[in-house]
């Protein structure tokens, strides 16, 4: 049980911020259940200090964290010692004779090599930097803003870490409250301005150190020092005007005697030999001492801020480096050369990693890390040398200019050209690279024995308007032949008959991948006329590697056709306006691996019923099951010839990726498997118009899926396995809707998505035919055109020609062309229209120019300009830019502050934890919030063992803990965690994600419960900016964002915001909604409270209508409603006969019932932003009602037996013996202390505290309109139905669902 001994850090890990937010630390515990004990490191001129290990843990891996404390940086090259002896590194500290909790390691320090050196002077360097939060800007990086708002000017300096500062802001948020500005308050039509979106940053600069540190002149050291152990000489100009001369030798660093004009390596009089540079430095320069005190002690960032990313995340936006740009010490100790001489073997370094063992759990997550560590510093490699192939920093290593291949730091570039003109040319070759680049993902994902079939690591570089493919170096491509191991092609359209045991295990691995990705055996006719076996497309091919590996190539066409996007020869004449099959502008159209799922699953619940219709048929479905003839057998068969099954006796869905492939020929005997294929195929197609986009569309109507920007929206769509090449097809079902004004904002997403990505494709060849020297001006000039109507060169041509004259000079090269100019803003809309009618077919909509979808559409340019930079990794300078002046350039070559390579690449699953993270939303749909939450502890740890929690997963996962977590009555651990997460979502996603601003609005929620108003507010205010710049005010989740402001704040501005909620849902979610009910409610409070009872009634009224409406007038929520307006019209009454009497009674307090509490807002903004769900069943009262009965009765027999435990009190949290025998289900409806019912909140608010119901899967949700929170789970299913029988209930996985097969005395009970 080693396994189940380590999953239980998870609780460590979350009870270590939940302890931060009361200011303590952890380590101050003794040996904690999870292996975890604290241990006293001292040595090496090192204050004492106190680190928590794990007994799992090498030696080497408390060596690294021992690098990573603040106390320790920079020293490198130090070991441990124990009882003086010397680790090994890597033992592990738990097989160390006599190590427990307590012991005292000493830290040894251990010589250097001219390697180690180097390093040492880097970590010295990295750390005199002083990274400061605009370096992610200026390195083109997303940044974290929340600590801007967490701080406070008043706030006295601390040494304490930022995570405590957070942790304790309680006190330094003790101002008011500060009111909303008046760029966010409802009404208001001018977006907000850029400069608020990343605010000013309130920390002091950091200090300087030294003017200069590089390498001396005296470089190298001649023969005799080197035989006297001189590395290398290191020049220092101290800050009191003092040069210095360092040799650096095993030992350390010691001052010699030489100057500018004289080589003199003899030490210094009475110098020391520092082991660390700083030491000796401190000894040279007091200035540099202080400083660098000063340094130490300041508050540090927390972790989430200061660990690098896996990948980059783009930022669109930047501040200027003209007078920022911070002198580096790199190039001048010559640390720009790359430590690693050689070039890193990136496939043999990935499947190295793919290779570890995966026996246990901690295996697993070190080779999850491994593998992660891998993926990211490829990806890292893959955008450098994208940057210096296509800055011509880097040598073709092909003959042929015309298809340039490159090799840079291990990475294999080129623009990978498939196929011929027949797919479609250049565009073909584009959606080529990014169908292998999905394939490696599926075929990476494969899991057990099919870990043996590997793929090369890949990767794409979009950059200047290229597109590279980048790949590691294939085995055996080059390096020597090993006799033993017979290299070479063994599968594939080419390979010809072989047989041979390598083909043979190759093909059994093809076999099994093909099960899992429901690929279909098949022959085609091979290049000599003989049959050819495939498990893949024709492309494919599988080499046995030099290193004894199997590798799969070429498989970008592993997924089957998309035949809507596939005119045979036959339907010439079928394709007509807005039907199916249509032309598209290349022959590569194929079904996304999500829609193939979704398929087999609509399928298989299709099998089912024709299994039952057929046994009804024979006798009935009872006498099939009882009967022992082949009746059913016969009921199986007909139903899998039905619905396409390739077997006859199962149901089993498999697809051939290579029908409709030009130039595929199939054998005789493919014929009938063929003509199947080809109408599965079709009917795969008819899904997605028919189920899939319909399904999408309610979604969106329901709050399923609200996607806020093309990112979210690319996502919501893919998810449900639509390809974009759709947008055309879904505004057009939009148009035809009944609901269109309800789907305004996806119509507006959808037609800035592809104007970006027509534009972006006109991009690509516009900025590669641009010099270097003019490459700011011309993307300036191109947005301009873009985003201004009109707009030509003609008014600020001279202005765009001087800089390029002043850009151009001493240039070299060709002579300046300015041919880019002459694009004008009229002609860029014309040929966007062009390739919009012919890619997406839309003939009409887009209009003349931009502003036809300003006014119709309502789409706003700044958000359009943020899409177009995020596309092409465009970086604007942060200032305000005005867009409608037609006469004068909005943005300026000067506003460009760089152009940085997109990267897509496969992303590294951490299966433990993806796992784990899966059974807890199972557990939350089924009712288990105490189970979930421990899950979810122990996800959240997993993640934090692989990724330190820098991964969209990652963010999610802690998310909902921290939501699990307030509804358990939690609110400070929900705080502690939400502060990570929404520092995670942007650093990981970006300042401006739509996740971003979900996170920041729980985050809120979750600080008013702690009493930080202030705080609360600014990020509600935050929240509502990004909204605004990202969209802008008409989107449901703005509705969320004005409810909760409605309620944080008091007075005028509250009733403004809740009425635009109101509105805002009404217009969307429809007047009926119960969401609308919602905020009736919650309008008539405040109205009431402001003194306007008519207005407090007649909101009221139509909340009870719309309850009535729904659920009629027994229901608790109607019977809530109706207390409360009565409540009203009493106090209405009294109010009304006070004035006529004089007003003598009008100074008395509101009644109680009319005053919201703290815990009923609380509750009430937990409902708005989908943390509670309300749901109240009368059928599930009644079932309550009968299980206390049934308990009741129990008890009383017990206490008849004389049971001396039935003196126990029964309360609603006990478990007794009939409940344990109950299903999880039953347990579901028994109240617990944390929640007022298990995963299913139920909120009942009397006295005016009303809530919404929902109640069957038909109605509209209205936790789930206003959910923050897109989990899985509510992505892949918007309900789970569970039925509760009063014996027991039986469940069955079906097509990935989970169902319950009920009778009539069973109770209907919807979880969340």
């Amino acid at each position: 049980m080693k396994d189940t001994a380590k999953k239980g850090n998870g609780e460590k890990r979350t009870m270590d911020v939940s302890c931060s937010a009361n200011g303590k630390e952890t380590s101050e515990s003794k040996k904690d259940d999870d292996g975890s004990f604290p241990v006293k490191i001292q040595g090496a001129g090192v204050e004492p200090f106190e680190l928590q290990v794990h007994g799992f843990w090498l030696v080497q891996d408390a060596i690294m964290t021992v690098l990573g404390r603040e106390e320790v940086v920079p020293r490198t090259s130090i070991a441990l010692a124990f009882s003086g002896v010397t680790l090994d590194p890597m033992m592990e500290l738990q097989d160390i004779k006599g190590f427990k909790a307590g012991v005292t390691l000493r830290l040894v320090e251990e010589p250097y090599s001219p390697r180690l050196a180097q390093a040492h002077l880097a970590r010295v360097q990295e750390m005199l930097k002083a990274i400061g939060p605009q370096d992610a800007l200026m390195e083109g990086r997303s940044p974290a803003v929340l600590n801007t708002l967490t701080q406070t000017s008043e706030a006295p300096p601390t040494l304490h870490t930022s995570k405590n500062k957070r942790a304790n802001s309680k006190t330094e948020q003790s101002g008011e409250a500060p009111p909303p500005p008046a760029y966010i308050l409802p009404g208001v039509s001018e977006i907000p301005p850029l400069m608020t979106l990343l605010p000013t940053i309130t920390h002091s600069e950091a200090p300087s150190y030294l003017l200069d540190l590089s390498l001396s002149c005296w470089n190298p050291p001649p023969g005799f020092r080197k035989l006297q152990g001189d590395f290398m000489y290191i020049s220092v100009h101290t800050l009191e005007g003092k040069h210095c001369d360092i040799t650096s030798c095993p030992r350390g660093f010691y001052l010699n005697r030489s100057t500018l004009e004289m080589f003199d390596p003899r030490p210094a009089q009475s110098t020391p030999v520092c082991h660390c540079l700083t030491d000796l430095l401190s000894h040279i320069s007091p200035q540099f001492k202080h400083n660098l005190s000063t340094l130490r002690h300041r508050p540090s960032l927390p972790t989430e801020e200061t660990l690098s990313t896996p990948y980059r995340t783009v930022s669109w936006l930047g501040i200027s480096s003209l007078h920022s740009h911070k002198p580096s010490f790199s190039s001048r100790l010559g640390l720009d050369q790359d430590l690693n001489v050689q070039a890193p073997d990136w496939n043999k370094e990935l499947q190295t990693a793919r290779d570890l063992p995966q026996r246990s759990l901690e295996e697993r997550l070190q080779r999850d890390r491994a593998l992660l560590q891998v993926n990211s510093a490829f990806v890292w490699a893959v955008a450098q040398a994208a940057e210096k192939v296509m800055d011509g920093f880097v040598d073709s290593i092909s003959g042929s200019h015309g298809d340039p291949v490159f090799l840079c730091g291990g990475v294999f570039m080129s623009k990978a050209t498939y196929g011929d003109q027949l797919l479609g040319g250049e565009r073909s070759n584009r959606a080529a690279q990014r169908l292998e680049l999905q394939c490696v993902q599926a075929y990476s994902d494969l899991d057990g024995d099919l870990q043996n079939l590997h793929t090369i690591p890949t990767a794409l570089a979009d950059y200047r308007g290229v597109r590279l493919s980048a790949q590691g170096l294939a085995p055996g491509i080059q390096g020597s032949e090993q006799a033993e191991v017979p290299s070479g092609l063994l599968y594939g359209y080419s390979a010809g008959p072989l047989e041979n045991p390598s083909r043979r295990k190759l093909l059994q691995l093809l076999a099994l991948s093909a099960k899992a990705l429901s690929l279909q055996r098949h022959a085609v006719l091979g290049p000599t006329g003989h049959q050819l076996p495939l498990f893949t497309s024709i492309d494919a091919q599988g080499i046995l590697g030099a290193d004894g590996r199997y590798y799969l190539l070429d498989v970008y066409r592993t997924m089957p056709a998309d035949t809507n996007f596939l005119v045979e020869d036959g339907e010439e004449g079928a394709e007509t306006e807005g039907s199916f099959p249509r032309r598209y502008p290349h022959a590569l159209c194929r079904l996304r691996p999500e829609l193939v799922k979704a398929f087999i699953q609509h399928k298989h619940a299709e099998f089912s019923q024709r299994v039952k219709a057929h046994m009804e048929e024979n006798g009935g479905l009872e006498e099939c099951m009882k009967s022992a003839d082949s009746r059913n057998i016969d009921a199986v068969r007909k139903a899998c010839k039905d619905v396409g099954s390739v077997s006859d006796i199962i149901f089993e869905m498999r697809f051939n990726p290579n029908v409709f492939s030009q130039g595929v020929e199939f054998p005789s005997s493919e014929s009938d498997a063929v003509e199947l294929q080809k109408r599965l195929l079709k009917e795969a197609a008819c899904f997605i118009i028919n189920d899939r986009i319909p399904e999408f569309m309610n979604d969106c109507i329901h709050g399923a899926d609200i996607p806020m920007d093309g990112a979210s929206l690319r996502r919501a769509l893919h998810q449900k396995g639509i390809n974009l090449r759709y947008l055309g097809h879904l505004i057009s079902s939009i148009n035809q809707s009944d609901r269109k004004h309800q789907l305004r904002h996806i119509t507006r997403l959808a037609f800035a998505e592809i104007v970006v990505r027509c534009a972006q494709r006109f991009f690509s060849g516009y900025i590669q035919g641009v010099e270097t020297s003019n490459l700011s001006a011309a993307a300036s000039h191109f947005l301009c055109c873009l985003l201004v109507p009109n707009f030509s060169s003609a008014s600020n041509g001279e202005e765009s020609k001087k800089r390029s004259r002043r850009r151009g000079r001493g240039g070299g090269g060709a002579p300046d062309s300015t041919s880019w100019t002459a694009l004008s803003g009229n002609e860029l809309w014309s040929l966007i229209c062009q390739d919009a009618e012919e890619t997406y077919r839309l003939k009409e909509g887009l209009g003349s120019n931009v502003d036809h979808l300003v006014e119709q559409y309502g789409l706003q340019k700044i958000s359009l300009l943020r899409e177009m930079c995020l596309k092409t990794g465009i970086q604007l300078r942060l200032r305000e830019y005005i867009l409608d002046n037609r006469n004068k350039a909005a943005i300026n070559p000067d506003d460009v502050l760089n152009i940085l390579p997109v990267i897509k690449h496969i992303s590294m699953t951490t299966s433990d934890a993806t796992r784990m993270f899966s059974a807890a939303q199972n557990s939350l749909q089924k009712g288990l919030l105490e189970q979930a939450y421990e899950q979810l502890k122990e996800a959240a740890y997993i993640f934090g063992r692989v990724c330190d929690d820098l991964h969209p997963e990652a963010c999610r996962c802690l998310s909902l803990l921290a939501r699990v977590a307030y509804v358990q009555g939690h609110p400070a651990e929900a705080r502690s965690v939400q502060l990570r997460v929404v520092v995670i979502s942007e650093r990981v996603l970006g300042f401006d994600h739509p996740n971003t601003i979900q996170q920041y609005v729980l985050l809120a929620v979750y600080l008013l419960a702690g009493g930080e108003t202030a705080l609360a507010q600014r990020c509600l205010y935050r929240a509502k900016v990004l909204l605004l710049t990202v969209h802008g005010a008409d989107h449901p989740y703005t509705a969320v964002i004005d409810a909760s402001l409605g309620l944080f704040l008091q007075g005028e501005q509250s009733l403004q915001y809740l009425q635009s909620a109101l509105k805002l849902n009404s217009s969307f979610r429809g007047d009926a909604d119960l969401t609308t009910a919602l905020m009736h409610h919650l309008l008539a409070q405040r109205l009431c409270v402001a003194g306007d009872y008519r207005g407090g009634m007649n909101h009221e009224k139509e909340a009870h209508s719309i309850y009535q409406s729904k659920y009629g007038e027994d229901h608790p929520q109607t019977k809530c409603s109706s207390d409360f307006l009565r409540n009203i019209t009493q106090q209405a009454v009294r109010v009304e006969r006070s004035i006529r009497q004089g007003g003598v009674e009008l100074c008395e307090a509101l009644p109680e019932g009319l005053v919201p509490s703290q815990d009923t807002t609380l509750e009430q903004l937990a409902l708005v932003n989908g943390i509670l769900k309300t749901s109240y069943s009368t059928r599930m009262m009644e079932f309550k009602e009968k299980l206390k009965e049934r308990k009741a009765a129990e008890e009383a027999e017990k206490a008849k037996l004389g049971n001396s435990e039935s003196t126990s009190q029964v309360t609603e949290e006990d478990t007794d013996t009939n409940a344990e025998s109950q299903s999880s289900e039953t347990n579901a409806c028994e109240k617990s202390d944390h929640s007022n019912m298990n995963g299913q909140i139920e909120s009942h608010q009397h006295n005016g505290n009303c809530a919404t119901k929902n109640e069957s899967e038909g109605e509209e949700q209205p936790s789930n309109s206003t959910n923050s929170v897109s989990t899985e789970s509510q992505s892949k299913s918007s309900n789970v139905m569970m039925l509760v029988n009063e014996a027991e209930s039986e469940s069955a996985v079906v097509n990935g669902k989970e169902c319950v097969v009920k009778d009539e005395s069973e109770k209907q009970v919807e979880t969340e």
